[in-house]
């Protein structure tokens, strides 16, 4: 009896190696966590962002019209932000929505000279077309499909972004400026 302890034992010993040296191999099995890149490097704060020799209500006064002699419809305008949407259909099934966001955020202590940020998000939409078709139903004979069938059309947001071009930026930002030196001094109180 004694021996059939010891070989119990042993054998209970090896059963208990054998489960860690498998446990051991398991983290080498697994499959790798996909890494993805970081999306940002914040390396240029010249993209976005540009100063202005004005206050934050004259810099937004500008950013608006500026957005308005583009086509863009204003969707929201304060004393220090302005966003505007437009919309574009580059085929006859897609369509883009450019939506712009200014900031003006005082830099100076008299608040005379303002720190503008923009970001425009560009969002794609395709066409798409769901098929449906007609079916009745009869109590005591089930259901009965009929021929008829229709398609509805639909917009699907497919994608969005934001632009990165510096040449988008610099352009708004020089639009932005020429209103800021052809309008002068803009009414502080609108």
């Amino acid at each position: 009896m004694r021996l059939i302890l010891k070989s119990s034992w042993k054998s209970q010993h090896a059963a208990w190696g054998l489960a860690l040296g498998v446990l051991g191999l398991l983290p080498g099995c697994a499959a790798p966590m996909k890494r993805v890149p970081p999306q940002e490097a914040f390396s240029s704060t010249s993209t976005y962002s540009r100063m202005f020799d004005a206050s934050p209500v004259k810099t937004c006064e500008a950013a608006r019209r500026a957005l308005l002699s583009q086509g863009y419809v204003i969707i929201t305008a304060n004393d220090d932000s302005v966003r505007g949407q437009k919309s574009f259909q580059p085929e006859p099934e897609s369509h883009l929505q450019m939506d712009i966001r200014v900031v003006c955020a005082p830099e100076s202590k008299d608040r005379q000279i303002t720190l503008g940020f923009v970001t425009a998000l560009q969002d794609r939409y395709a066409l798409k077309k769901s098929n449906t078709s007609a079916s009745l139903g009869v109590g005591a004979l089930g259901s009965v499909s009929l021929p008829f069938s229709s398609s509805e059309d639909s917009l699907v947001k497919v994608g969005s972004e934001t632009i990165t071009s510096e040449t988008f930026y610099d352009s708004f930002f020089a639009l932005v400026h020429r209103y800021l030196v052809a309008d002068g001094p803009l009414d502080e109180a609108r």
